[in-house]
């Protein structure tokens, strides 16, 4: 084979996965301008805050109550037309909260919401593990964390142009779901084939992998008591509520900035050390927030490594995934790995809520130290086991 043909075939696996890593980039950026929507108009309301968190777990409800089924129904209809019905329903689903001022509505709509939400997510996750080559496992996951991550960030300097309130900022929402096929449309017939095994089911692939499980729980744990508590935790702590937002900002460019290179680490060394790596430094930064004061530029740089540092957990988890997994099987993988990713969020927002109305602030560090943990010592003993 000449050179030309082999600089060919390595760039033929990033060739594949342009596609879906542009629709990751739209499904990041959709996801950051419509994450604060419902929660800010149900508040502007009058709403009591029970009701919004009520509202706001009904994606996560939905999400878990039809992800069994999304393996399946990929290998039937193909990746492309999924993904692409997935979304329009989305898009009009968007468009329906502007209908209505029903907070029962609104919940059923929500609820809905996760039934197709997690499709474009699960699907684009299977696609990269199906196609990509081991040796870059890691890489690949690197940059579609950090496109996600980037559409997340800017987000909500979209929603400075639109505006939060009114009708305007949904519309714009339901225009961005429908973003996300764009890319997809000249592969509809020419994706990557989904398999599905019949046999297969989701206990028997936890077991099968469950540091990477574990992993997964850790990562959707902190990454999503982070979203929904560090603005709290700024407010708490003195900061202004502007400043607290941006804590946010920081901790998403952190994952930008570090993501490459713990990839690169996670292709060159064992990924069960750098899992454990990610996982224990995790814990010792969260656990370091409450002694930094929340007025200098430390804290800064704490929670922009904690995040680079926490959102790597879940990249090299996935690559531990399809390391682990093959065929039909990585589809059955990827979608229980994304639903313990709901479920550690389901699970720790009202943990960090309780700990943090008990002992005060440092109840976020201190739950989120617990299972960065059990995750941290997890995967050194796998680690150690390994060698």
């Amino acid at each position: 084979m000449s050179p030309t043909s082999h600089a060919s075939a390595a760039a033929s696996p990033w060739r594949t996965l342009l596609p879906v890593f542009a629709a990751c980039a739209a499904i990041g950026l959709q996801a950051g301008v419509a994450l604060p929507l419902v929660p800010l108009a149900l508040e502007r309301r009058g709403v009591d805050k029970l009701t919004i968190g009520i509202v706001a777990a009904a994606w996560a409800v939905g999400m878990l109550s039809t992800a069994p089924y999304i393996p399946r129904l990929a290998a039937r209809l193909g990746a492309v037309p999924f993904i692409i019905a997935a979304v329009v329903s989305g898009s009009m689903l968007t468009v329906a909260y502007t209908l209505t001022d029903s907070v029962a509505a609104w919940f059923v709509l929500t609820f809905l919401h996760g039934v197709v939400g997690g499709v474009p997510w699960v699907v684009s996750e299977i696609w990269m593990n199906v196609v990509v080559e081991e040796k870059r496992r890691g890489r690949v996951m690197a940059v579609y964390a950090i496109l996600v991550a980037l559409g997340l960030a800017l987000g909500p300097f979209l929603l400075q142009v639109v505006g939060v309130y009114g009708p305007r900022p949904f519309l714009t929402c339901a225009a961005l779901a429908l973003l996300v096929a764009v890319p997809l449309l000249p592969y509809w017939k020419t994706a990557p084939r989904i398999e599905h095994h019949a046999d297969s089911n989701y206990l028997q692939v936890v077991a099968a992998a469950p540091l990477a499980m574990l992993a997964g729980f850790a990562c959707g744990l902190g990454e999503q008591v982070a979203f929904s508590f560090l603005p709290v935790y700024a407010v708490g702590a003195g900061v202004a509520a502007e400043t607290g937002a941006l804590w946010l900002s920081t901790f998403v460019i952190g994952n930008v900035i570090l993501q490459w290179p713990i990839g690169w680490m996670a292709d060159h060394f064992d990924r069960r050390g750098v899992l454990a790596g990610c996982t224990l430094a995790s814990m010792a930064l969260v656990l370091l927030l409450a002694a930094v004061p929340a007025q200098s530029l430390a804290v800064i740089a704490v929670i922009g490594l904690w995040g680079g540092l926490s959102f790597s957990i879940y990249p090299v988890g996935l690559a531990l995934l399809g390391q682990r997994f093959g065929g039909g099987d990585i589809a059955r993988a990827n979608t229980a790995f994304s639903m313990l990713y709901i479920l550690g969020g389901l699970i720790g927002r009202p943990l960090a809520g309780a700990a943090m109305d008990a002992v005060g602030d440092p109840g976020l560090g201190w739950t989120l130290a617990v299972f960065y943990a059990i995750a941290g010592i997890a995967a050194l003993l796998a680690f150690h086991r390994g060698r």
